[in-house]
C-alpha cells in the first residue's frame, strides 16, 4: 500500500484541480461573459504550461515520421477536452459543482467499465463484473444524492 500512496495522492489532487479549473473557467467566463473565451483563455494557459514543462524537462520534439504513424482517432483527445471545458463552464452555474463532478464521475465510469470490457481504443479486454457492477451502481446512488 505504501507502494500506491503517492500515486493515490496524486490521483487525488489531480481530482481536486478539475474542480478548481472548472470554478475559475467558471468565473471567468462571468468576467468575460463569453464560455468560449474562458474556455479558449483555459486551453491558452495549459498550452503555455505544456511548452513549459517540455523545456524544462527538455522532451524532445516528436519526429513527423513517428506522428505520421498515430492511429487518426488518437489526435482526437483536444477535442474531447474542449466538450469536457466547454460543458463544464455552462453547467456548473447550473448544476453546481458538487452536482457536475458527481456525474462526470458517473460518467467517466460508465465508459471506463464499458471501454474496459471491449477493449476499446487499444485497452487490455477486462470483463465488467458483479463488483465492477456494484460500484457503477453506488456512483450512481451518491450521485441522487448529492443531488437531492
Amino acid at each position: 500500500m505504501m507502494k500506491l500512496a503517492f500515486p493515490i495522492f496524486l490521483t487525488v489532487a489531480a481530482g481536486a484541480s478539475i474542480v478548481i479549473q472548472q470554478v475559475l473557467n467558471t468565473n471567468l467566463r462571468t468576467a468575460l461573459s463569453s464560455a468560449v473565451w474562458s474556455g479558449f483563455t483555459s486551453y491558452f494557459v495549459g498550452l503555455i504550461c505544456m511548452v513549459v514543462l517540455a523545456v524544462v524537462l527538455r522532451d524532445p520534439v516528436p519526429q513527423i515520421v513517428t506522428a505520421a504513424r498515430i492511429p487518426w482517432w488518437a489526435w482526437s483527445g483536444g477535442l474531447f477536452g474542449a466538450i469536457f471545458i466547454g460543458l463544464a463552464i455552462v453547467l456548473i452555474p447550473t448544476l453546481g459543482a458538487a452536482t457536475f463532478i458527481a456525474l462526470l464521475v458517473t460518467g467517466q465510469m460508465l465508459a471506463s467499465v464499458t471501454f474496459d470490457h471491449f477493449g476499446w481504443l487499444g485497452l487490455a479486454q477486462r470483463s465488467i463484473d458483479l463488483p465492477r457492477l456494484i460500484g457503477v451502481a453506488m456512483l450512481i446512488g451518491g450521485v441522487v444524492l448529492i443531488r437531492r
